[in-house]
C-alpha cells in the first residue's frame, strides 16, 4: 500500500523501442517504482521513409497519465517526461505539427554529412558543437531537408525535439530543454546556446530556434484540456533531463570524479560526468561528445551502437517463426566458444534495421575471420566484441580526464544481462558495478524531486538511490585471454 504520505512523480520515458508512463513513490529515504502503462515504440516505415508514429505514442502517453489519475489521484506531486535524442517536430506558424517527425534510422541522411564537410569543415563543426558525428544527428536530419528543399523546412517557424513537443503538447511551454538540445549538433557548449553561426553557413534557418531552458525547469501545469481527459489535476510538469541518458546518468549511484558510466540499452552510452565540455583534437580524432547533463554538468561520452546488435537478431529470427527470449540468447552465446570472431560495432553496416545475423557473419568473412555459423556463436561475437569496445573507450576516457578511473557503472536494461556485465570487467580490466536496471526512469524522477524542493541535490538524490536498489558487483578475470582478444580488435577497428 501507498503511505497517503508519501509523494508520487510521474515519469514518461519513451526509448526506441517502447514506452512506459512509471510512478516513482518516495519517501523521504528511498524511491521505489511502479509501471502503470507499458506500449510499443520503433519505426513506421511510410513510402520507403521512415517516421516515428507521434500521435500514438501521444495517444498512449495520456492513456498512462489517466491510469496514474486512476490509482494515485490527488496525491501525484509532478511528471517529467524523456526521450531517445536527435528527432525532431517543425511546428508551422499555428504551432501545428508539420509531418509526422523522421525516425533517426531514416536513409535520408545518407552521404549528408560529407556534403555538411564541404561547406564547413569537420574540424570546424565540432569546434563549434563539440559533439560526436554521427549521420543522424538534426544538425545532418535538417540539411537533408534543405538541401531538398523541403516545404515543411520552408514552412517551420519552431523545431522541437522530440520530449519538448510532448512537453508542448502538455502545457503550452514551447523551449528545448538544455540536455536534448545539446544532442542535435546545432549547439554550440562553449557559448551555452545555438550555433547560429554554423546553422547558417550550413544554410539552415535559425529564425526556427527558440529558447533553451535549464534542466530541472517547471514547465507549468498541465493544460486544462489535457487534465480533462486524463482525469488528473492541474498537475506541475517538470523538464527532466528530457533526454533519456542524461536522466539515466542522474541516476548513477556513482562518485563522479572516479567511475564511468554505461547506460546499457539499444545504444551504449559510455562516458564521464564532467564540469565543462572538452573540445580538443583528442575528442576530434575518436569521435566522443559533449552532451548536457544535470545541475548544468556535461556528459563526455562515446555513443556505440550497443545491444541493437542483439537485439536486430532476435527480430529477424522472430520474422521465421524463431522467437527466443534475452535471457535464453545469453544462454546460447555462453555456451558458444569464446573469442571465435570479432566485429567493430562502430561500423555504420550495422546500422539500419534488417538482416543482423547476416550482416555480423559478412563482416567477419570480410575481415579474414572464421565465419560463425550457430546462433550462439552470432551471439557471442556481438557481446564480446561490445565489451572490447567498452575497452576502447575506458582508455580513451583515462587519457581524456588524466586519471584512470577506476570502476564502471552500468544501468538501465542491459545492466540485466550479466553475461556482459562480466566480459566488460574482464575486457576493462575494472570493476563493474550493475543496476539500478530502471535509471532513466529514476534519474526522471530524481531531477522532478530536486526541482520541486523534496530532495537537495543530485548527490543527494543518487545517495537515495543507492539505498533504494541492490546492486551487483563484477571483478575481472582471465586478463590474458582478453588482453590478446583485444590486440585483435583493434586490428579489426582501424
Amino acid at each position: 500500500m501507498t503511505n497517503t504520505k508519501d509523494l508520487i512523480f510521474l515519469a514518461v520515458d519513451l526509448g526506441a523501442e517502447s514506452g512506459r508512463v512509471v510512478a516513482g513513490r518516495f519517501d523521504g529515504k528511498k524511491i521505489n517504482l511502479e509501471e502503470l502503462h507499458r506500449f510499443p515504440n520503433g519505426p513506421v516505415n511510410v513510402m520507403g521513409h521512415l517516421h516515428w508514429d507521434i500521435l500514438r505514442l501521444w495517444s498512449d502517453i495520456k492513456a498512462g497519465l489517466a491510469q496514474a489519475a486512476h490509482t494515485y489521484g490527488d496525491r501525484i506531486a509532478g511528471i517529467g517526461l524523456d526521450t531517445w535524442g536527435v528527432d525532431f517536430g517543425l511546428l508551422d506558424v499555428n504551432d501545428e505539427l508539420l509531418g509526422n517527425p523522421y525516425h533517426y534510422r531514416d536513409s535520408r541522411t545518407d552521404g549528408v554529412m560529407e556534403s555538411a564537410f564541404q561547406k564547413v569543415p569537420r574540424a570546424e563543426i565540432f569546434e563549434h558543437t563539440g559533439l560526436q558525428f554521427m549521420q543522424f544527428n538534426s544538425l545532418y536530419q535538417l540539411l537533408a531537408m534543405a538541401k531538398t528543399k523541403s516545404s515543411q523546412l520552408e514552412a517551420a517557424q519552431t523545431f522541437l525535439n522530440i520530449p519538448d513537443l510532448l512537453n508542448f503538447w502538455l502545457t503550452g511551454c514551447k523551449a528545448s530543454e538544455f540536455s536534448i538540445a545539446t544532442t542535435s549538433q546545432c549547439y554550440n557548449p562553449r557559448a551555452r546556446g545555438w550555433a547560429f553561426e554554423l546553422l547558417e553557413q550550413l544554410g539552415i534557418p535559425t529564425h526556427i530556434f527558440g529558447e533553451i531552458i535549464s534542466t530541472g525547469t517547471v514547465l507549468g501545469t498541465l493544460l486544462p484540456s489535457v487534465a480533462d481527459e486524463t482525469g488528473l489535476p492541474c498537475v506541475p510538469v517538470i523538464a527532466p533531463a528530457t533526454h533519456d541518458t542524461g536522466s539515466a546518468v542522474a541516476a548513477v549511484p556513482m562518485n563522479p570524479d572516479n567511475a564511468i558510466y554505461l547506460s546499457s540499452g539499444t545504444w551504449s552510452l559510455m562516458g564521464v560526468e564532467v564540469k565543462e565540455p572538452i573540445i580538443n583534437n583528442a575528442m576530434l580524432t575518436y569521435n566522443l561528445t559533449n552532451e548536457g547533463g544535470v545541475e548544468g554538468t556535461f556528459r563526455l561520452l562515446k555513443n556505440i551502437m550497443g545491444l541493437w546488435l542483439v537485439q536486430e537478431c532476435r527480430r529477424e529470427w522472430q520474422r521465421v517463426g524463431e522467437d527466443y527470449g534475452y535471457s535464453e540468447m545469453v544462454e546460447m552465446a555462453a555456451a558458444a566458444p569464446a573469442f571465435g570472431s570479432l566485429v567493430s560495432p562502430e561500423d555504420n553496416v550495422f546500422l539500419a534495421p534488417g538482416d543482423m545475423s547476416r550482416r555480423l557473419q559478412e563482416f567477419c568473412a570480410q575481415t579474414g575471420q572464421a565465419v560463425p555459423e550457430s546462433k550462439g556463436a552470432i551471439l557471442r561475437t556481438a557481446l564480446e566484441s561490445l565489451a572490447l569496445e567498452y575497452r576502447w573507450v575506458a582508455e580513451r576516457l583515462d587519457e581524456l580526464t588524466g586519471k584512470h578511473l577506476e570502476t564502471i557503472h552500468i544501468i538501465g536494461g542491459g545492466a540485466k544481462n550479466e553475461l556482459l556485465d562480466q566480459f566488460a570487467a574482464d575486457a576493462t580490466g575494472r570493476a563493474v558495478v550493475a543496476g539500478p536496471i530502471e535509471a532513466t526512469a529514476l534519474g526522471n524522477v530524481l531531477v522532478q524531486a530536486v526541482a520541486l524542493g523534496h530532495i537537495g541535490s543530485i548527490a543527494a538524490g543518487r545517495e537515495v538511490i543507492k539505498n533504494s536498489f541492490a546492486l551487483k558487483t563484477f571483478e575481472p578475470r582471465d586478463p590474458a585471454a582478453w588482453d590478446e582478444a583485444y590486440q585483435r580488435y583493434l586490428k579489426i577497428r582501424g
